[in-house]
């Protein structure tokens, strides 16, 4: 088929990422200072651990903030993953303000800190932390409690979150923590199982099972990891660059090996989740009697609110206070809603070390609400009574049962090298812009599910608005064909709207790899969508589906097949808590005019437009303009390090068809899918009629496809289907030339039956005469003949003769060698990712082609040609009349003849073929010895 070129999606996101991008960089803070002198501050370097003959000393740096008056309680601020004490310098000066002492310090690694990162060991990064709560408890103007026991409280957001918690639970001394955007257990955070086969009875709002060593969140653990392997830049070491030598960069090795295993797999080694997990909040979190606030985003696919629900169950069953809050932001929402937090984290700090204000053990979260009269998105801050299911004894989180609808049981795929994958979200951007939608905001929706990769059930249209306070659940049955342990799948929830406008709130997917044993039958799994905080409006419905694929996590690649059922009375399970709408006003930062945001987004694009227009004629070759086709030096190399297509090169001209040539594996359907625009190559370069390709590019419009299964909906009937084809493309209706199609699908009154009820051959012939719409001037097919009959083979033969006849041209793959033969002018044979041969269908079989030997002594003959130089290999030909197959190259036949003659073999038969199958197999033949040669050395 065609790829539509994609319209508007591209200027969508670029304002949509530009108003999150100029939003969060025009944050005005409010804070008044003219009441207050500006803190005083000091730079300290301080070489931890103390004792001189400890092997693992560092210098952490660190800035010491003192209020107004001393003694005051103090406040020890870590920060996020990449950041520096520099990172939390507002954050630092505006709990100064309030009257405390604020130590801010840059963990080992970071900033001009030195040391390796330990991912908050509690021998390195968590000792360290005592290390500075000591130091502070020597300090005269800090406030004690007893001897070296300061009033002290810890503070961090995502890194410095789980540092704080950490610290709270080996060091009694902490006395209040407030930690943000966190995790509890890292290893289920990175490796994510939201599958159990146990049912499901959670008693807090976002409680989620963990199913077992889970799918690698690669998008995410992409960033995290790239993140500390990089050298640290100018600004964060004094003006030179810190140059980290080797793969690990600034991780301790042990880290760095165990996730260079996982990130080839995609799998969690016991190893890895022991290690992350000792490195975790949940290691430790029995130990906290500290009281803690927990606040996490409702905009985060790195670390959900299921991740803040695990801690506070934990906390909470040691007795100690435990206060969750949900706020509008998170990792994928940039700065947005950080003040939110902050100030959070000032009024629980005030409380719980100066008894200053009441102890709020409300449970807060945010729920999208109506946009401003600027169009500038507005939340309502809700409150319930406690966060619930907390308080042994206490009733769990209410919960409502939707009945859930769809086919019994849905047959899904996932592809060979799991592409196309479904998109979800975008790490760090991707719920940002679902919130926008939410908001009111441009319309732009990432979500994408590939057709025939995924099952849907849905419930019927509410009757009234529904609140979804936490993660929902459903009991499912997966039956799978996939090879043990490679069973992945996906699960998301969507808000549908009556026209069929589909939301993904939060940009969430949940993760889920089926026990090993899984392959052996039918499996019931109870799974876990994502978490929210979000409301889907009255005659709106959810939909729930499962995937095979998702760009943001490490697919497996080998092809699988599942058929996924609801379990019989299965319910849609919804976590809904009661809440009233807070008459204190949400504390969202106000931003700079609407107005120059949307000016300034305005001018992005169009600035944006310009330069692609530039650029897109700038990747213009004038030289190649009536060129339909040439390919350069391509390369594609996976993740894995598998290299799928190595160096291919070749031109393909107007009124040729092409035949594309190669055993499973040679790397033509990679070529096509980069042709496509579909993937991108690692290296060389494709023009059509000059133009680069690369994904939507316009050139595109001019190509016909029919590459990897056809897409046609199953619903409608194949006239439709044309139509529907058609319209997407946004071309007139007479360009279409729907009557050459129709012809030359020859489908009759099938045409207006519904494609569910072709056969396979029917559906290849409607598919290709899709590709064929509008007479497109370059025609891709793949495997174009399967599923048809010998006559039609014969007509589809003679539709491509005739249309290269017309000055188009085809490019066509094809196992069937025979029908390759008659149908193409050219060829280009691919074995191992190479071409291994090109040029005229009568080119390869004349210079190429083998010679037959009848003789009486086939197998002594073969002995005895193979001494003779000069000749290409022997085959022994077994079968009712057993022959020789031999390669002449340069030998004279009459020459071959006397040897054998004279070797007293007698000779009954010579003949040489042409038959391009025979050529075909004796170079892929040459090919693989040549590659097991190169292997060996």
């Amino acid at each position: 088929m065609r790829i539509p070129r994609p319209r508007g999606i591209r200027t969508r996101i670029v304002v949509a990422a530009a108003l999150v991008a100029v939003g969060v960089g025009s944050v005005v803070v409010t804070r008044s200072i003219a009441d207050h002198p500006a803190p005083v501050t000091e730079d300290v370097t301080l070489t931890l651990p103390a004792d001189p003959t400890d092997t693992d000393q560092v210098k952490i740096d660190a800035r010491l903030y003192l209020p107004q008056q001393t003694p005051a309680p103090a406040v020890l601020l870590a920060h996020g993953f990449g950041g520096s004490k520099d990172s939390v310098a507002a954050q630092a000066r505006a709990l100064a303000d309030d009257g405390f002492v604020v130590l801010a310090y840059s963990a080992r690694g970071f900033g001009l800190s030195t040391g390796q990162i330990s991912l908050n060991d509690p021998d390195r990064e968590v000792a360290d932390a005592r290390g500075l709560v000591d130091w502070l408890a020597a300090r005269g103007d800090v406030q004690q409690d007893g001897p070296g026991d300061p009033r002290i409280g810890v503070a961090g957001g995502s890194y410095g979150g789980a540092l704080s918690l950490m610290l709270g639970g080996l060091d009694p001394r902490i006395d209040a923590i407030a930690a943000a955007i966190t995790w509890n257990d890292l290893g289920h955070a990175l490796f994510p199982n939201f599958g159990t086969t146990e049912p499901m009875a959670p008693s807090t709002p976002a409680a989620a099972g963990y199913g077992g060593p889970g799918v690698l969140k690669r998008g995410w653990a992409g960033i995290f990891f790239g993140a500390g392997a990089a050298p640290l830049d100018a600004g964060t070491n004094g003006g030179e660059p810190r140059q980290v030598p080797g793969p690990c960069g600034r991780f301790a090795i042990e880290f760095c090996r165990e996730y260079a295993a996982a990130a080839v797999s995609g799998r969690p080694s016991p190893e890895l989740l022991a290690l992350l997990r000792a490195h975790s909040p949940a290691a430790v979190a029995a130990g906290i009697t500290a009281p803690t606030l927990l606040i996490q985003g409702e905009q985060d696919t790195l670390f959900g609110l299921d991740q803040s629900d695990a801690t506070a169950r934990q906390i909470a069953a040691a007795g100690t206070p435990v206060q969750v809050r949900w706020f509008p932001g998170g990792h994928d929402a940039g700065g947005e809603g950080t003040r939110f937090s902050e100030s959070a984290t000032a009024r629980f700090l005030s409380a719980r070390l100066r008894g200053s204000g009441e102890v709020d053990e409300e449970f807060v979260f945010s729920l999208p609400g109506t946009p401003t009269d600027q169009g500038r998105p507005s939340y309502r801050r809700m409150t319930a009574a406690d966060y619930p299911g907390l308080v042994p004894g206490a009733p769990p989180a209410p919960a409502i049962e939707l009945p859930l609808a769809g086919p019994a049981s849905q047959s899904i795929l996932r592809p060979p090298g799991a592409s196309p994958a479904a998109l979800s979200a975008v790490p760090g951007l991707g719920a940002a812009l679902s919130s926008l939608n939410a908001a009111g905001g441009p319309a732009v929706e990432l979500a994408a599910d590939p057709p025939g990769q995924s099952a849907s059930f849905a419930t019927a249209p509410l009757d009234r608005p529904l609140t979804i306070t936490g993660g929902t659940s459903v009991r499912l049955t997966i039956t799978t064909a996939a090879a043990p342990g490679e069973g992945v799948l996906f699960a998301k929830l969507y808000d549908v709207s009556p026209d069929g406008g589909r939301t993904l709130p939060g940009g969430g997917v949940s993760a889920i790899r089926l026990p090993e044993g899984a392959a052996a039958g039918p499996l019931p799994i109870s799974v876990t969508l994502p978490a929210l905080a979000y409301q889907v409006p009255e005659g709106h419905h959810i939909e729930v589906v499962v995937t095979t694929t998702d760009q943001a996590y490490a697919n497996p690649l080998s092809p699988a097949q599942y058929t996924v059922a609801l379990d019989p009375d299965a319910a849609l399970r919804v976590p809904s808590v009661p809440a009233t709408t807070s008459s204190r006003s949400l504390p969202v930062a106000p931003l700079i005019g609407i107005a120059g945001i949307l000016g300034g987004a305005a001018l992005l694009v169009t600035i944006g437009a310009i330069r692609r227009r530039r650029r897109v004629a700038a990747e213009v070759e004038p030289s190649l303009v009536d060129t339909p086709l040439v390919i350069t030096d391509l390369r594609k190399t996976y993740d894995n390090g598998f290299r799928a297509v190595d160096g291919v090169s070749f031109t393909l001209r107007r009124g040729q068809v092409l035949g594309l040539l190669g055993p499973n594996g040679a790397g033509k359907t990679t070529t096509l899918r980069m042709l496509m625009g579909l993937i991108t190559p690692s290296e060389g370069e494709i023009r059509v009629f000059g133009h680069k390709v690369t994904p939507g590019a316009p050139v595109l419009s001019r190509l016909g496809s029919f590459v990897e299964g056809s897409g046609l909906l199953p619903h409608l009937s194949g006239i439709d289907n044309l139509r529907l084809y058609w319209e997407a493309t946004g071309r007139p209706s007479a360009e279409a030339r729907m009557d050459e199609a129709l012809e030359i699908a020859d489908l009759g009154d099938a045409i207006e039956r519904k494609v569910r009820s072709y056969s396979q051959g029917m559906r290849q012939r409607l598919a290709i005469a899709q590709a064929m719409l509008g007479l497109p001037d370059l025609m891709v097919l793949d495997e174009p003949t399967n599923g048809l009959d010998p006559p039609q083979i014969r007509a589809m033969r003679e539709v491509l003769i005739n249309y290269a006849r017309t000055g188009r041209t085809v490019l066509v793959s094809s196992h069937l060698l025979a029908e390759v033969e008659q149908t193409c002018t050219d060829v280009v044979v691919m074995n191992h990712g190479r071409v291994i041969s090109s040029g005229t269908v009568e080119e390869l079989t004349s210079t190429e082609g083998a010679t037959e030997l009848r003789v009486d002594d086939p197998v002594r003959a073969a002995t005895v040609l193979e001494s003779v130089d000069g000749l290409g290999p022997v085959r022994l030909m077994e079968g009712e009349h057993p022959r020789l197959r031999v390669d002449l190259g340069r030998t004279d036949p009459a020459a071959l003849v006397n040897t054998l003659v004279g070797a007293g073999i007698g000779v009954r038969g010579l003949s040489k073929t042409t038959r391009l199958e025979d050529v075909f197999l004796r170079l892929v033949d040459v090919s693989d010895h040549r590659e097991h040669d190169r292997e060996d050395s």
